[in-house]
C-alpha cells in the first residue's frame, strides 16, 4: 500500500510529498535557539528556560561531558524523570555525536544492571533518589566510570527551590531527594553546567549514525536496544511536522508528561523542539490534578496522550467547570481508546483526537488518523507520509491480504531502526528485505485506513478459532459501568485457550459476573465469549499507562502452579 494514500484524506494545503532534509537533531536545537532565542523552551513548576537558555545548558553540559571522555558513539544512560535535567542531557549526548540510552527510572538494581552492561554504557546521568536508593549498592558491578546527579528541585526558582525538598523528603513509598556526596566520579549536574563555558568541541554527525538505544520492555525477561539512527527520528519528526502542518511554530506549548525514557514521549520532546515549542513538564503522567493544572496555568495547546489519561481526566470531579479550551491539538496512543472517552474529551475541550500507531522500532510513529480530513474512530489511520504498509498472512508472513482480512502488519519507512543493539539474529527475525514484521495483527479497509486488531502474541486460540482480546476488551469498555478491561488466554485441556477478563469498574458502579457475561453474549460470538471474570480494583500498566497482559497471564501462570 503506496504512502501516498495519505494525501487524499488531508486537506490542509501539504505538497504531496515530504522533501526530507539531512538535519540532526542536535540542529533542530540550533534553529530554535537562533529563531526564537527568548520562547519559553521548557517549563517546570514555576521554573522556565527560554530556546536560548537551553542552548546554553546544553552547550556547557557537552562541554563537561567531552571532558569526562565522551566523544562519538560513547554510550551515556540518563535515568531521570520529566524534568529539565533530562531534555539538557539527551541534547548535550546528540552534540558530541554520542548514543543516549534512556532508562526507566523505576527499574531496579537488576534491571538497571543489565541494560547499562549491555549497552557498555560508561557515564550515567541519574536523579540523586536513584542512585542512592537503587545504584549505589551495585556500582562495582556496573560499567559506569562517571556519575552525574541531578536533583528535582535544581531548576525551580525561589521559593520552590527551598520548598520542593520538604514535600520531596515525605514522598511515598520512598523519598525523591537524596543527598548525594560529590566524588572524583560522583558530579552535581547543576554545578557542572554552571562552573563549564558552552564550548563544546565541534562533532561531525552522520545522518545513519547512532542516535538513541530504546529498550524495549526490560520489566521481564530480555530487553533489547533498538538503534535509532539521526535519519530515524530526524525523519520521524519531519514526518509528524507535515502531518500537524498547522501547528504553528514558535507558538506551541505541548504537555510533556509521557515518560521521555519511553519512545512516545522522546517523540513529543523533539517534535516540539523542532517547532520551538514550550514543553510543560510533569513527572509523573499519572498526577492527573498536576496535568489538569498544567494545561490550564500554561494554556497548553497540543496534547499528546494516552488512553488512561484522556480517560481519568474525563472522570476527574468538576472537570466540566475547568477552562481546558486552550487544547487545539490532540494524539492519543500506546493502546485503543474507547469511543465514548474519545467523545468526552473532545466535548470538555472542543480539540479534536487523532489515534494514532507506532513502535519502539519505528521511532515510533508509522500511522495517524487525518486531523483535517477523513477520521475513522477505532482505526489508527494511515500511514505517514514516506511510510509504506502491507498486511500478510500471520503464518507465513509473505501472503497480502486483501482489504478487511486479519494479518501481521509490515512497514517501511525510514524511521525503521538499523536493527537490535548486538543481536543480529532477533534483527533477521523481524528486519526481511525492506519490511518490517511488527507482530502486530491488523485489518486494512478499502482507503487504506488501518484497524489494529492485537498483538500476535496475545492472540487465543480457543477450540482452532482466532480470537482476538482487543476486540472482547473494547466491546467490555463499552459497558457504562466498565472503565478498563483487559483479556488474556489461559489454558484449557479440551479448548486449548480459554478467554480470562479482568474489569475496573467505574467509581460507584456495581456489576455482577452474570450481568457481564450476559452483556457479552449479545456482543460477541460464543467462541469468543470470556469463561472467567475478575474484577480489580486497578489493572497493571506501563511507565506510559499502557495495560501490561503479560503480567496478568503471569499472574495466572503461578497461580496455576500453585493449585497443580
Amino acid at each position: 500500500m503506496e504512502s501516498r494514500i495519505w494525501h487524499k484524506f488531508y486537506d490542509s494545503g501539504v505538497p504531496p510529498d515530504v522533501a526530507f532534509e539531512d538535519v540532526a537533531l542536535p540542529q533542530w536545537l540550533e534553529r530554535a535557539a537562533r529563531h526564537y532565542p527568548e520562547r519559553p523552551a521548557l517549563l517546570f513548576g514555576n521554573g522556565r528556560l527560554s530556546y536560548g537558555e537551553l542552548k546554553d545548558q546544553v552547550d556547557r553540559l557537552a562541554t563537561a561531558l567531552a571532558r569526562l571522555g565522551v566523544q562519538r558513539e560513547t554510550r551515556v544512560a540518563i535515568q531521570l524523570p520529566n524534568l529539565p535535567q533530562f531534555v539538557i542531557a539527551y541534547y548535550a549526548v546528540q552534540t558530541l555525536g554520542a548514543v543516549a540510552v534512556p532508562t526507566n527510572p523505576i527499574y531496579t538494581p537488576r534491571e538497571i544492571e543489565y541494560q547499562w552492561k549491555d549497552a557498555d554504557c560508561t557515564v550515567a546521568v541519574l536523579a540523586d533518589f536513584i542512585y542512592a536508593q537503587r545504584v549505589a549498592g551495585i556500582r562495582d558491578r556496573l560499567p559506569i566510570r562517571h556519575y552525574l546527579i541531578a536533583s528535582i528541585p535544581e531548576y525551580l526558582r525561589f521559593p520552590l527551590n527551598l520548598l520542593a525538598p520538604l514535600k520531596l523528603k515525605r514522598a511515598k513509598p520512598q523519598p525523591l531527594i537524596a543527598k548525594v556526596e560529590p566524588g572524583p566520579n560522583v558530579h552535581p549536574f547543576r554545578r557542572l553546567t554552571e562552573r563549564t563555558e558552552p564550548r563544546p568541541p565541534a562533532a561531525t554527525i552522520g545522518m545513519d549514525d547512532l542516535s538513541t538505544l530504546l529498550y524495549t520492555g526490560g520489566t521481564t525477561g530480555v530487553s533489547k536496544g533498538v538503534m535509532l539512527t539521526h535519519r530515524n527520528l530526524s525523519y520521524n519528526v519531519q514526518q509528524l511536522r507535515a502531518w500537524f502542518a498547522q501547528e504553528r511554530e514558535g507558538s506551541e506549548t505541548v504537555l510533556g508528561a509521557l515518560p521521555f525514557f519511553h519512545s512516545y514521549g522522546i517523540s513529543v520532546m523533539n517534535v516540539s523542539v523542532r517547532l520551538a515549542a514550550g514543553i510543560a513538564l510533569l513527572p509523573n503522567p499519572r498526577d492527573i490534578p498536576n496535568v489538569i493544572k498544567a494545561v490550564i496555568r500554561h494554556r497548553v495547546s497540543f496534547f499528546p496522550a494516552v488512553p488512561a489519561m484522556y480517560q481519568a481526566i474525563t472522570q476527574y470531579p468538576g472537570i466540566e467547570r475547568l477552562d481546558l479550551r486552550s487544547i487545539r491539538i490532540c494524539n492519543s496512543g500506546a493502546a485503543p481508546l474507547p469511543v465514548k472517552v474519545l467523545q468526552r474529551f473532545e466535548q470538555l475541550t472542543g480539540a479534536k483526537i487523532s489515534e494514532s500507531f507506532g513502535l519502539t522500532e519505528t521511532s515510533p510513529a508509522t500511522h495517524f488518523n487525518p486531523l483535517y480530513g477523513v477520521r475513522k474512530v477505532g482505526s489508527v489511520g494511515v500511514p505517514l507520509p514516506g511510510t509504506d504498509q502491507k498486511v500478510v498472512d500471520a503464518e507465513d508472513g509473505v501472503t497480502e491480504r486483501p482489504a478487511g482480512e486479519v494479518g501481521e502488519l509490515l512497514l517501511h519507512g525510514p524511521q525503521v531502526m538499523s536493527g537490535y543493539w548486538q543481536k543480529p539474529d532477533e534483527t533477521a527475525k523481524v528486519l526481511r528485505e525492506r519490511w518490517l514484521s511488527t507482530g502486530d495483527l491488523a485489518k486494512l479497509d478499502a482507503d487504506g485506513y488501518c484497524f489494529i486488531v492485537g498483538r500476535k502474541k496475545d492472540m487465543i486460540i480457543c477450540s482452532g478459532f482466532k480470537v482476538y482480546p482487543d476486540e472482547i476488551d473494547r466491546v467490555l469498555m463499552a459497558h457504562p459501568a466498565i472503565l478498563e478491561a483487559a483479556s488474556i488466554g489461559i489454558p484449557d485441556q479440551k479448548r486449548g485457550e480459554t478467554v480470562k477478563s479482568f474489569i475496573v469498574l467505574r467509581p460507584g458502579q456495581r456489576l455482577s459476573v452474570d450481568e457481564v457475561l450476559v452483556y457479552c453474549r449479545e456482543q460477541l460470538a460464543a467462541y469468543k465469549m470470556p469463561t472467567a471474570i475478575e474484577f480489580r480494583s486497578e489493572l497493571p500498566k506501563s511507565g506510559v499507562l499502557k495495560i501490561l497482559r503479560r503480567e496478568l497471564r503471569e499472574q495466572e501462570l503461578a497461580k496455576s502452579k500453585q493449585t497443580a
